[in-house]
């Protein structure tokens, strides 16, 4: 029994031996070696089955989202006899446990000691490797599993040594409107329907190619250019899964900036491409039907211009060459000056730089928020100066860009403007265009209100172009609704056109629901006969006046009467 025992002993010893051998390998790991070291380990302590499970958190533990690890299962069960569970110093969790089949001699203490000893070593060895493979993935992952901005570079900068980028095209896209996936259909439904995007494309992309999610729903994509016709078909616009039990679908699009890298390309730095295909793709996401952009010299004049006004705009803004212009709004059933539009104008020496020019690229970050509260200031200021003149004054309209909308101390910021210059809130209205997600919705709801509250007016700006304008309408207590030009029939337009059927219609919705309306564009005799037709009592446009500098408009303010019919 003694030599018996000697022997069992040493064969303990020995596999124990093993065991670290192999968890310590720095190369040539196998899983079955380790397997079968365990197995022999099970059988000599009479172990049935032996199991490990690795929680990524705590959290994970408690919904028992984990993975496990059988390694060994003599198919007898029985009872759990010992349990080790033990938590990483960044809370992953890693228990192990092995069962006794019914019947079975019990451990002695020496065994239990022996037993428990292996598990934990086992547990060790697991939470090593598991930890390991989970940073690597969580380096090159993102939070939702899509391979990352830092994996991206990984495979440009790998695929760049193997002197394999050239002759491949670089793609940046942004699904488009897909925040309205999320709020129909729920995030989970979102998250399925980008994933079903994301696999199909991979798919396209091929086994050379990458795509890669940079936070959002903005996403990069390489592949080689004879794949790229197929690849923009897709991102044109193709149904994904969103129900993996129904199988229902929706359609998801994309607008895309694209380079075409040529053959004997060899990058320097992942910026080569990274700017040039973000660059294509803001002006993508800018343009009314171009969805897909390529990067070329054009572009690249843009993207100059566009970093050159980035660059002057906080000296600009300091010299004060942003200038105020009026653009009256009449009143077409006196023909008197009932309010005017604020409008912004660069004046650089002796240039004046239209605000297409600039507009939309201070609009890309929020600069433009900055040249929004210059311009109220600016209005503000003139306010009080009609006011001490004892001028005639009427409402200025401001328009705030959508940028402004998240930031909670917007109406505390507008008020203080108007405020600091002790101007009547009833002089000014302030312009804003609508929302497409619910989280906006409710914010531009809560500004709205309060400006209601604050005596300001406000007023929906460029009503008819966008997509839940009813619902904008039904659930803000707006002042004024701004029909936007491209709503407004002109003279080719019948009486019984959808368009000016529709405009007759929005017009009398307007004063049904007590909101004054005004037209934007008015250009011709023939729209203000039909503007009167059809009640609506405010007009603005070239028909009656251009943008006007300050002198000149102030001329208007002296009472001037607007030739009608």
């Amino acid at each position: 029994m003694e030599k018996n025992e000697n022997g069992n002993d040493s064969r303990y010893y020995y596999l124990l031996e093993q065991l670290l051998l192999i968890m310590t390998k720095v190369k040539g790991f196998r899983l079955r070696e380790l397997y079968d070291v365990l197995g022999e380990l099970c059988r000599m302590f009479r172990i049935s089955k032996g199991t490990v499970q690795f929680f990524q958190g705590l959290n994970h533990e408690m919904e028992d989202r984990g993975e496990t690890f059988v390694c060994y299962d003599s198919g007898e069960g029985g009872e759990p006899v010992i349990t080790v569970r033990i938590v990483t110093k960044v809370n992953a969790v890693v228990t192990g446990s092995v069962t006794m089949p019914d019947g079975a001699e019990p451990l002695s203490p020496e065994e239990y000691a022996r037993v428990d000893l292996i598990i934990k070593t086992v547990l060790s060895f697991v939470s090593r490797v598991r930890l390991q493979s989970v940073v690597e993935m969580l380096s090159f992952h993102d939070e939702k599993g899509f391979p990352n901005t830092r994996c991206l570079m990984q495979y440009l900068q790998k695929t760049n040594e193997d002197k394999a980028l050239g002759g491949k095209a670089a793609l940046h896209f942004n699904l488009r409107h897909f925040s309205l996936v999320n709020q129909e259909f729920g995030e989970q439904a979102g998250d399925i329907a980008m994933r079903s995007f994301y696999e199909e494309l991979k798919e396209l992309t091929g086994r050379e190619g990458a795509v890669c999610r940079l936070g959002g729903d903005n996403f990069v994509a390489v592949c080689g250019q004879e794949r790229l016709a197929e690849v923009l078909d897709f991102l044109k616009g193709t149904p994904v899964h969103y129900d993996t039990v129904t199988g229902r679908r929706v359609k998801v699009s994309a607008s895309t900036g694209v380079y075409l890298i040529p053959a004997d390309f060899i990058m320097q730095n992942p910026g080569e491409i990274m700017d040039k295909i973000i660059a294509a793709s803001r002006a993508a996401r800018s343009g009314v039907k171009e969805r897909v952009v390529y990067y070329d010299d054009a572009l690249q004049a843009r993207r100059e211009r566009f970093m050159r006004i980035q660059q002057r705009f906080p000296e600009a803004l300091r010299n004060e060459e942003y200038h105020v212009y009026y653009q009256p709004k009449i009143d077409l059933q006196t023909g008197t000056l009932a309010g005017a539009e604020a409008l912004c104008r660069w004046v650089r020496g002796e240039e004046i730089i239209a605000p297409n020019d600039f507009i939309p690229t201070l609009e890309m970050s929020t600069e433009i928020c900055k040249l929004d509260f210059y311009m109220l200031d600016h209005v503000c200021r003139d306010i009080r100066r009609w006011l001490d003149e004892g001028r005639d004054v009427v409402r200025i309209s401001v328009n705030l860009s959508r940028r402004h909308i998240m930031d909670f101390d917007l109406l505390q910021n507008i008020i203080e403007i108007i405020d600091k210059h002790a101007v009547p809130h009833q002089y000014i209205e302030i312009e804003l265009t609508e929302t497409t997600t619910d989280v906006e919705f409710r914010a531009l709801k809560r500004l709205v209100t309060g400006l209601q509250a604050a005596g300001i007016f406000a007023s929906v700006d460029d009503f008819g172009v966008g997509y839940s304008s009813l619902n904008l309408i039904r659930e803000i207590p707006w002042n004024v609704l701004k029909i936007d030009r491209s709503f407004l029939p002109d003279k080719q337009d019948e009486p019984d056109s959808s368009r000016s059927v529709m405009f007759r219609y929005v017009t009398a919705m307007a004063k049904e629901l007590g909101l004054a309306c005004i037209a934007e564009g008015v250009e011709t005799q023939s729209q203000v006969e039909l503007l009167q037709e059809s009640n609506c009592v405010l007009a603005q446009g070239y028909f009656f006046d251009r943008p006007l500098q300050t002198a000149e408009f102030e001329e208007r303010l002296s009472g001037r009467c607007y030739q009608i019919v």
